[in-house]
């Protein structure tokens, strides 16, 4: 079998188009840079929504822990010091343990049954449980950066007028971007790799179609040889953490644009090695 056929067979596997079967014998490296590829799939899919909702919900969780008010103040402060507080491998076996406690033959909501067998699958639970944990370590970046906008910004927008949604929208929220974006790259760079631990909770993969890690484990159980699929997914994400740093950079760039040559915010990637 070509290489080229390979590809054809095994580029899609892990969304279920292609081969059903995995390969049995004669591994090749095109089968596993190809099969491993394939559940990068997965990986991008976790990062690339848990970042898009995080973002969200990290902004407005920051706005609360900054506001005056206990009642929302409080639950804020305590959501994000629960999820930074424990390990997230632990965060994935509770939310599975808690969603399998569901009726498997789902929840009636005003007279229609609500089906929620789908809940316990990867592709659902732990793109919440990662949804979850970033916005928790993403709202911490945002307060900060919230707490650190200049005073003379605000006064500036107070002199021209500005209040309320208004002051927010053209100088807080901009402002506070720009200050956290550097920190804010590194999250995302660390959510790409913790989408890893995905194949490691108690999450199972849904008829052989996992993400980079299945795959990779699959090659070294049959050969007996770690020292090629590994490096191949760690490949993988080398690349995956390059095009994060570029597109983050063109962004953080687009931040500063009326900047200064000499004040505009460095980007610096600086690897968590345990949180």
């Amino acid at each position: 079998m070509s290489c080229l056929q390979t590809i054809a067979d095994y580029g899609l596997r892990s969304v279920g188009v292609g081969e059903r079967l995995l390969p049995r014998s004669d591994f090749t490296m095109c089968q596993q840079f190809t099969l491993i590829g394939s559940g990068m799939v997965w990986n991008i899919y976790f990062g690339v929504l848990a970042l898009l909702g995080g973002f969200f919900l990290a902004t407005a969780l920051a706005l609360a822990k900054n506001t005056e008010t206990r009642l929302i103040r409080k639950p804020a402060e305590w959501f994000i010091f629960v999820f930074r507080g424990s390990p997230l491998f632990i965060q994935f076996f509770l939310a599975y343990e808690a969603l399998s406690m569901l009726p498997r033959a789902g929840i009636p909501v005003l007279g229609i049954t609500v089906d929620t067998d789908w809940m316990t699958r990867a592709w659902a639970g732990a793109l919440f449980v990662l949804f979850l944990n970033t916005s928790a370590y993403a709202a911490e970046i945002f307060y900060g950066a919230l707490r650190s906008v200049p005073k003379g910004d605000l006064e500036a927008a107070d002199a021209y007028g500005l209040s309320g949604w208004n002051k927010f929208r053209r100088v807080t929220w901009p402002t506070m971007l720009r200050l956290a974006w550097p920190s804010y790259t590194n999250e995302a760079i660390f959510l790409f790799h913790a989408t890893t631990l995905v194949f490691f909770s108690g999450f199972p993969a849904f008829r052989q179609e996992g993400d980079a890690l299945y795959y990779a484990k699959y090659f070294a159980d049959k050969t007996f040889n770690p020292f090629i699929p590994y490096p191949i997914a760690a490949f993988y994400f080398i690349l995956l953490t390059l095009s994060v740093i570029t597109l983050f950079g063109f962004i953080n760039r687009r931040l500063n644009r009326h900047l200064p040559q000499e004040r505009r915010a460095k980007m610096r990637f600086r690897p968590q090695i345990i949180r």
